[in-house]
């Protein structure tokens, strides 16, 4: 479903067969790395879950779904600039199949925001960090698998380092007047992600 969804959004775009499979190649070989434990094509199957029920309130779907493939594209634990460089990499290839400019500037934009998933003014960006962030409100089952992941991924971190930034991480989320920005993920997922933020952080 992921892949065929990607390829057929290039569709749109007159990619040809052989350059939306190497598009796409470059899509599954980084998600598809061993160091990725939860920001993998699992992770972008659950945002596509996740986007598709709003689909109907989300002015414009395509560049969304480039922001999906495309906002995590670069991952290391070990660097603070993965937005930068998942967001310079999107612009590249969307530059290349002839996406407009102002879809560019919003997808980059999109992707950036997922770094302090603060409340933006535009709407659609708003509804992706939400979607971003919507493990946080899942059960507590659910959730512990996903801190379990994310502290795979940060693995060459002992504990005292790890749990300081987590923390931090964590109390940022807290601090916010609303984790979540629309209405529909707020009802759907603001009080379970408190419960779980704050066990999690009594646990560290």
């Amino acid at each position: 479903m992921i892949e065929s969804n990607y390829l057929e959004l290039l569709k749109a775009y007159r990619v040809d067969k052989k350059s939306a499979k190497e598009l796409w190649s470059e899509i599954n070989t980084n998600y598809s790395k061993k160091n990725r434990h939860y920001h993998n094509l699992k992770h972008l199957g659950v945002l596509l879950g996740q986007l598709t029920e709003v689909k109907d309130q989300i002015n414009n779907w395509k560049v969304i779904l480039f922001t999906l493939y495309y906002h995590d594209i670069i991952y290391y634990s070990t660097k603070n600039n993965n937005e930068e460089r998942s967001a310079d990499l999107a612009s590249k290839r969307m530059t290349e199949i002839g996406v407009n400019e102002i879809e560019i500037k919003l997808c980059f934009e999109q992707i950036m925001a997922t770094k302090t998933h603060v409340k933006h003014s535009n709407a659609d960006t708003n509804f992706f960090i939400d979607a971003d962030l919507s493990i946080l409100g899942r059960e507590p089952r659910i959730y512990k698998i996903y801190c379990e992941n994310i502290r795979k991924e940060y693995a060459i971190y002992p504990n005292f380092l790890y749990n300081k930034g987590r923390k931090k991480v964590i109390k940022h989320f807290l601090s916010m007047d609303r984790i979540f920005k629309t209405e529909a993920f707020y009802s759907k997922f603001e009080s379970q992600a408190k419960l779980n933020l704050e066990c999690e952080l009594g646990q560290l």
